[in-house]
């Protein structure tokens, strides 16, 4: 199923506002509830957490930050 233009852009926005957020949240209390480790492998725990969010999301923020392709399609006829 794909989504439109719009979807995507209204999607990337909830998933930026609320989903990310949430997101943070539950890592930093997940990463709480263990001891803490050194500090260089916190650091990489912290990047790899921060990368690894967007892989399920990909395809909805590809080409979000262009203008619609739909439109240029009607100027266009």
């Amino acid at each position: 199923m794909t989504l439109s233009y719009k979807a995507r852009r209204r999607l990337s926005l909830i998933i930026l506002l609320i989903g990310l957020p949430v997101y943070i949240m539950v890592c930093v209390i997940l990463t709480n509830l263990l001891p803490r480790p050194n500090m260089i492998l916190e650091f990489i725990i912290y990047v790899v957490l921060g990368i690894i969010w967007i892989f399920p999301f990909k395809k909805i923020f590809l080409g979000v930050g262009q203008s619609d392709p739909n439109i240029d399609k009607k100027i266009d006829k």
